[in-house]
């Protein structure tokens, strides 16, 4: 059993800030994401011109490509934020540093307690070994007989690699052209040649 991916608001500003949802969600299939992220992905958009098109774009792809998790407290997402930060779930959603992150994780793990694989899309270095973490334990409980489901981990360039296999962009020119804009707007992102963007086996092959 597979869930819809959870995506953070980093990936979700360098896709929806160029107006390529249709990349991400041509990737990943239908989406989701916690509250808090929604919040932070619309009020970067009202804030900084940068980002004005995510605006528009989370009106087209909400509620049928985009669903909204609830950060309301649940006992499974209580346990998990707890076990996660070592903090109750209301004094942690009270401080808004890295909030998003933890909110995709912890909505990650819920999931995967219940059985099922899910995939979560986060760049940011903090989120990614919260994520990692989680998947290593996850791991040590199936390898214990644990009926549980699994993590994975993407990232933009993942969801790039996975377009350019599918045939979702035309050529490495778009490919640098496409990556290039998200740099602008993502300083965490590497240079495209760091990357294997533009490397043959991704082109002409079937994913």
């Amino acid at each position: 059993m597979s869930h819809r991916p959870i995506i953070d608001a980093g990936p979700g500003l360098n896709f929806f800030s160029i107006n390529r949802e249709r990349l991400l969600i041509g990737a990943l299939g239908k989406l989701c994401t916690p509250e808090c992220v929604r919040d932070e992905i619309r009020g970067k958009a009202a804030r900084d011109t940068r980002f004005r098109a995510a605006e528009a774009v989370w009106g087209r792809i909400t509620p049928n490509w985009m669903e909204v998790l609830s950060d309301d407290s649940t006992a499974e997402l209580e346990a998990a934020v707890q076990r996660i930060t070592q903090l109750p779930m209301a004094q942690r959603l009270a401080d808004p540093k890295d909030l998003g992150e933890l909110m995709v994780v912890a909505h990650a793990v819920v999931v995967a307690e219940e059985g099922a694989d899910v995939t979560v899309l986060i760049d940011d270095g903090q989120g990614a070994r919260l994520a990692s973490s989680e998947i290593a334990r996850l791991g040590r409980r199936q390898a214990q007989g644990k009926s549980v489901g699994s993590i994975q981990l993407v990232g933009t360039v993942t969801v790039l690699q996975i377009a350019a296999r599918r045939g979702l962009l035309r050529d490495k020119a778009e490919m640098r052209d496409v990556y290039g804009r998200m740099r602008g707007l993502d300083d965490g992102l590497q240079p495209i040649e760091v990357t294997n963007l533009l490397a043959k086996e991704l082109w002409g092959r079937p994913d």
